[in-house]
């Protein structure tokens, strides 16, 4: 896993190789990174990350300059990762809940924030339900951006606040902004 941009830029962490974790590949997320850059500043911005994975996308926002990001796994060994990097890395900035994400979005308190990415498994079968949750919840403020990493198979486009729809490789990110 490669930090990509930032005052954590051009760290790099292995993830082991026992991780089911899809993560987010390098070029993806380059260039999914590269068209937020135009819709926002990610200096001081509140951030919630679900199905954080190996965390690459929390700590990509934290080294762009969040101000908390907040991120949810389930899974306990991904959790550990997070959490050992999340120390080296002597970060205050970073909340991680260990849970199930839609747990959390039924029940989570009353917190709104400014970027929100969603990478779930790409076969769970909630999956089209994410986006719903999410603005159902108001989790993300006005003027706010979220982020869907889905399969192909999925289009959000429909749906309300969606912004715009970007293919890189196998990754399908659809965005949406409030």
């Amino acid at each position: 896993m490669r930090i990509i941009s930032g005052k954590y830029g051009r760290r790099r962490f292995d993830v082991p190789s026992s991780f089911s974790a899809r993560p987010t590949t390098d070029f993806a997320k380059e260039n999914l990174f590269n068209v937020l850059n135009n819709l926002t500043d990610f200096e001081d911005l509140e951030a919630l990350d679900l199905f954080a994975g190996t965390g690459s996308i929390s700590f990509e926002l934290l080294s762009r300059g969040c101000r908390k990001v907040t991120a949810v796994e389930k899974n306990n060994m991904h959790a550990s990762f997070i959490a050992k990097v999340a120390k080296e890395l002597k970060t205050k900035d970073f909340h991680l809940i260990r849970g199930d994400v839609f747990r959390y979005l039924h029940s989570a308190p009353a917190e709104s924030f400014d970027f929100i990415f969603a990478d779930p498994p790409y076969a769970l079968k909630e999956l089209p339900e994410v986006p719903n949750l999410i603005f159902e919840r108001n989790l993300l403020r006005e003027g706010g951006i979220f982020v869907m990493e889905h399969p192909a198979a999925n289009d959000f486009s429909q749906l309300p606040y969606f912004n715009q729809h970007r293919v890189y490789g196998s990754v399908n990110f659809s965005i949406f902004t409030k």
